[in-house]
Order: C-alpha cells, then structure tokens, then sequence
C-alpha cells in the first residue's frame, strides 16, 4: 500500500470514528459510551481504535484540540488578513470579520460542536484558555493590551468566555436560522455595544 492510500484510510477511519462518537452523544450521553459502542457504530475492530486512541476520554480530547486548533487557524488567518491589509492596524471591522469564520465554521460543524458541548468534559474550560490566548496572550496579533484594562483582566475574560459560549450553544442548539454573517453581527453587537444597548436601555 502506498504511503498516500495509507495515510488517506487513516484519516478516514478518524472520521468514521468522529461520526460515530457524535450520533453516540446524541443517543446516549457521553458517559453512556463504550468503547464497543463507538466500534460497532464505525465498523471498525477494536484493534483498529485503540491504534489511534487510549480510550473514549483521549478521544474526546483529541476532538477538542483539533476543533480549538481549526479556530486559531481561523483567528490567524482573518486576523492576518486585515491586519496586512490596513497596514498593521487593527480595525473595528476586524472582530466582525473573526466572528463570521468562527460562524462559519462551527456552521459546517454544528453536530460536532453541539456534541462537544454536550459531553463538556472541560471543553468550557479549554474554550475560555483559547480566549485568553487569543484576546491577550497571542504575541503575533494581541486583540487587548493589559496596560489598557479597566478591570482585572481574569474577571474580563471570564465575562467574555461565559458570554460568548453561551450565544454559541444558543446558536448552536437552535435550529440555526441565523447565517454566520447574522450571528457575526448580534455577538459583535452585544460584546462591543455592551449588553445594556443591545436590550434598548441606553443609547
């Protein structure tokens, strides 16, 4: 077998694996899971999964990862984008522009993240570091200086990540009438508007 077919069937078996595990989450609930179930529901052996995963839990965690890795990708690429586009400034359209890849994304990959979501497993907690890395600690392209915060920047982010993951499995477990673009603009809104002028309370 070629190195090319090889490496193709692995990452289609990955696949058949992922897909098993969500329909699973939906059916059962994450605990409720076996390894067995996720084998039977890939037709895959149980040889073949544990070549690639410890257990259930590592493969849970690998899918996190995975996930948070595409939306840095998509942070650094938007990002980038306009960044070098309005020559190293970064303009009030470029968290919009964030927000519509993120939307798109997780468009593409509503069954996923809604099974993510569901089982939690720390997945909260992994998104809110994302946030913090991505907001202050990301040196190529810092969104917030710390020398500028008002407040305490772990209560900030903590406000943000709550705010925003809970729009997203709003969005998420709805039935997603709303466009990425749509989404973009309601989240963007409430976060640079402020909560109390998105409900009409101020002007």
């Amino acid at each position: 077998m070629r190195e090319t077919d090889k490496d193709l069937r692995i990452i289609r078996t990955k696949e058949l694996i992922r897909e098993a595990l969500i329909e699973l989450i939906e059916e059962k609930g994450f605990e409720g899971i076996t390894v067995k179930d996720i084998t039977t529901k890939a037709r895959i052996n149980r040889g073949t999964f544990y070549s690639h995963y410890q257990d259930k839990y590592d493969l849970m965690n690998r899918c996190q990862d995975e996930i948070l890795a595409e939306m840095k990708n998509i942070v650094r690429q938007n990002l980038g984008d306009v960044i070098t586009e309005h020559h190293s400034n970064i303009p009030q359209a470029a968290p919009i522009n964030i927000l519509v890849g993120f939307f798109g994304h997780l468009e593409l990959n509503r069954k996923f993240m809604k099974a993510l979501f569901k089982a939690d497993l720390n997945f909260q907690t992994k998104m809110k570091a994302f946030m913090w890395k991505t907001l202050f600690v990301n040196n190529e392209f810092p969104l917030i200086k710390q020398e500028n915060l008002l407040v305490p920047s772990e209560y900030l982010i903590a406000y943000l990540a709550s705010a925003h993951i809970g729009v997203l499995e709003q969005w998420l477990n709805g039935d997603g009438k709303e466009s990425p673009e749509e989404m973009a603009r309601i989240l963007s809104t409430i976060t640079i508007q402020g909560p109390f002028t998105a409900a009409g309370l101020k002007n």
